[in-house]
């Protein structure tokens, strides 16, 4: 049975490797090649007045990393600029032709989230005399983009250390770099709270720098002046932001734009300056993200009609499923079944897809090895793209799990998550505070999962607006606690013994902060 300080320990070990643990220990701009190469270029393109042109991408990332490079740019007093951020439906991912062209008279074009698989489009630039600066954090591809510089971790020559950094990390480093070659006081800690959203929605691994950008990034949310932060604050009532409200609220309405409509509503959300509107832009993302519970909920149970136990990988896919919801179905399919997980949604002549791994399992490596049944893909460790002809989907499907069948799933799924069972006296406010200590919980520092075992159901009670929900009150020895079970997998009856693996929440009522569990699973 683990006891409070055996709990404190074991999550400590977590981080004994992590070299990165003040913000003033974190790598500096040089360490990314060809960063001020890039700077330089563009603080010629100021001082010659050039039209500069920001390429973003629909999601979180992309978002945040155009509105660090805007920001920027307006803070410099810089106004010959524009962001574009590709619409997912109109004009697909990444930079293309089309974009080039809407792009006007632009002499140099900055990516950002995006672009390292750019070839096709960086050689247009070079015929039509313009300068491509790509920064990006996605795998990079055998043959890199002609692009007059690459600011990329992942690059074979980059002195950037081994850390999983999103494109919103690439975009702040940029201006860091940037500050330096304009030689101008700056903060650069002002972008924190824009980065710990887009770190957490990006899935990144939260150790090391991330961890440190992430907890001072929660606390920036909490003093920040960003009007859209406060809108947010005031339409759901909040008094402070908590790590989970920037899983559970903030990235989902964000993302939401780029999911159901255009992201630019999202970019402009952030940047807004005036309250008002930037209430009028948050009841329209807020309608996005309605739109795309629903949306999500109704593709969930069609793909459930496709999966078999037998497989070792799900893969799904229909006709003109929404393409803005794909990722999510996949993420849920994932945590359902503890399995990796793609959707395909076909449309055109076309099925795009969008993939979500489980556990350590790096499902971009798992992908490239069937590259030759793909037109693309691209991607990391946790998440990736991909596309292919509708004809293919079948023999990708099984080669997939003839890959997963090969490999010992066990290993990457056995999940590091479940500490240990756990003495029902030692779930306290004391046990609260030593969790909340070692948020931010995410990749590679997983929510702590607790097991009790034989405990006495007191009281029971099914919530919520669609009665999918448990409420129930436990008896395990002389201790009573409250526990949750959201989209419970079966009726539990008063005094039913049951055990279980569960988390620990904080449960916060007129002041009064309590501990609360959270059921993930009934044990047989």
């Amino acid at each position: 049975m683990l006891n409070k300080s055996e709990i404190r320990d074991l999550l400590e070990l977590r981080f004994k490797k992590d070299i990165h643990k003040k913000l003033s220990q974190i790598p500096k701009p040089c360490a990314l090649k060809d960063i001020y190469k890039g700077a330089e270029r563009i603080k010629q393109a100021i001082d010659n007045n050039e039209h500069i042109a920001v390429v973003g991408d629909y999601d979180v990332d992309g978002v945040v990393s155009s509105v660090v490079m805007a920001e920027f740019f307006d803070d410099i007093g810089y106004k010959n600029y524009q962001v574009k951020i590709p619409n997912r439906f109109k004009d697909g991912y990444g930079l293309n032709l089309e974009i080039l062209d809407e792009l006007g008279d632009a002499k140099l074009i900055i990516t950002v989230d995006n672009g390292i698989s750019a070839n096709d489009a960086a050689l247009i630039c070079k015929e039509r005399g313009i300068d491509l600066i790509i920064t990006d954090h996605h795998m990079p591809p055998p043959i890199l983009p002609e692009a007059y510089a690459i600011i990329n971790p992942k690059q074979d020559d980059c002195q950037f250390p081994n850390i999983e950094i999103c494109g919103a990390q690439v975009a702040w480093y940029f201006v860091g770099a940037l500050k330096e070659v304009f030689g101008i006081e700056y903060d650069m800690s002002k972008f924190l709270d824009l980065l710990a959203i887009a770190i957490i929605a990006d899935m990144m691994e939260l150790r090391d720098m991330n961890r440190i950008i992430v907890k001072l990034g929660i606390s920036k949310l909490n003093t920040t002046s960003r009007i859209a932060f406060r809108a947010i604050k005031e339409y759901y009532g909040k008094e402070k932001f908590e790590c989970d409200d920037v899983s559970f609220l903030i990235a989902p309405l964000i993302n939401s734009a780029g999911r159901m409509d255009d992201a630019m509503n999202s970019f402009e959300f952030l940047r807004s300056s005036d309250l008002n509107k930037a209430f009028d832009y948050l009841d329209m993302i807020v309608d996005f993200n309605n739109s795309r519970k629903e949306e999500e909920k109704t593709l969930f149970e069609s793909s459930l009609k496709d999966v078999s136990e037998d497989d070792s990988i799900i893969v799904t896919w229909g006709e003109q499923w929404h393409e803005g919801v794909i990722g999510i179905v996949a993420s849920r399919l994932a945590k359902h079944f503890k399995k990796p997980a793609i959707v395909f949604s076909i449309d055109r002549g076309r099925a795009k897809g969008s993939a979500r791994s489980v556990g350590k399992l790096d499902i971009l490596s798992l992908i490239a090895e069937h590259s030759g049944l793909l037109s693309s893909y691209g991607g990391h460790k946790g998440a990736a793209g991909l596309v292919c002809e509708p004809c293919k989907l079948k023999l990708l499907k099984e080669a997939l799990n003839k890959s997963c069948f090969l490999m010992d799933m066990h290993k990457f799924c056995s999940s590091d998550e479940l500490l240990g069972d756990i003495n029902a006296n030692e779930i306290d406010y004391e046990l609260l505070e030593i969790l909340e200590y070692y948020e931010p919980y995410g990749q590679k520092n997983p929510r702590p999962i607790f097991r009790i075992t034989g405990a006495i159901v007191k009281n029971e009670k099914i919530i919520g607006k669609e009665q999918n929900h448990l409420k129930l009150i436990l008896e395990k020895g002389n201790k009573t606690l409250e526990a949750l079970f959201f989209n419970f997998t079966r009726h539990i009856k008063v005094g039913e013994q049951i055990s279980i693996a569960f988390s620990i929440s904080k449960n916060s009522f007129r002041g009064l902060v309590t501990p609360q569990l959270l059921i993930r699973e009934l044990l047989e």
